[in-house]
């Protein structure tokens, strides 16, 4: 798989990204409740990161959409404050660093938007994730920040951004 690049989600990717999220869910038995399956706006992930200071990324390769993963700002938190969202990769593209060019992607992008800190919600068994969140300077929360709506997400991290500028 050396043909792929990260680009900015347009509208007709809306369907595959939605079908990647939901496969992965399924892939690795993530609780559907209270997690990122039940957002309302997944199936129109495109129209969600028109938002002020917000932008979501796809890994294509010939075609077809690999991975996903965006920056918004934390909902109910600081404005200063920025999430990392929805990052997932199919089983085929894990491994290969291609979730650590994404995430840089999104921090930079985060870094652009003038967000001084970036959150992330995860799950405990999700080990290759947080081994990713970690390399990229994220550090373990005792509790979580702002209001995600992702109850069933008992892993959280932050990241200061100010520290790389």
């Amino acid at each position: 798989m050396e043909n792929w690049s990260i680009r900015i989600i347009q509208k007709q990717d809306n369907q595959e990204v939605a079908k990647l999220i939901r496969s992965v869910f399924d892939e690795m038995e993530i609780p559907k409740v209270g997690t990122a399956y039940e957002d309302p706006y997944l199936d129109l992930m495109f129209e969600e990161y028109q938002k002020p200071k917000s932008a979501y990324f796809v890994v294509e390769s010939e075609g077809k959409v690999l991975g996903c993963a965006g920056i918004a700002p934390l909902e109910n938190g600081d404005s200063k404050i920025c999430e990392l969202q929805k990052m997932y990769f199919l089983p085929e593209t894990r491994g290969l660093g291609i979730g650590s060019e994404m995430m840089e992607m999104c921090l930079q992008q985060a870094r652009d938007f003038g967000f001084e800190k970036c959150y992330i919600e995860t799950m405990p068994f999700m080990h290759a994730a947080q081994k990713l969140y970690k390399k990229s300077g994220f550090e373990y929360l005792d509790a979580p920040m702002g209001n995600t709506g992702h109850s069933s997400c008992p892993v959280w991290m932050l990241k200061d951004l100010r520290s790389e500028l």
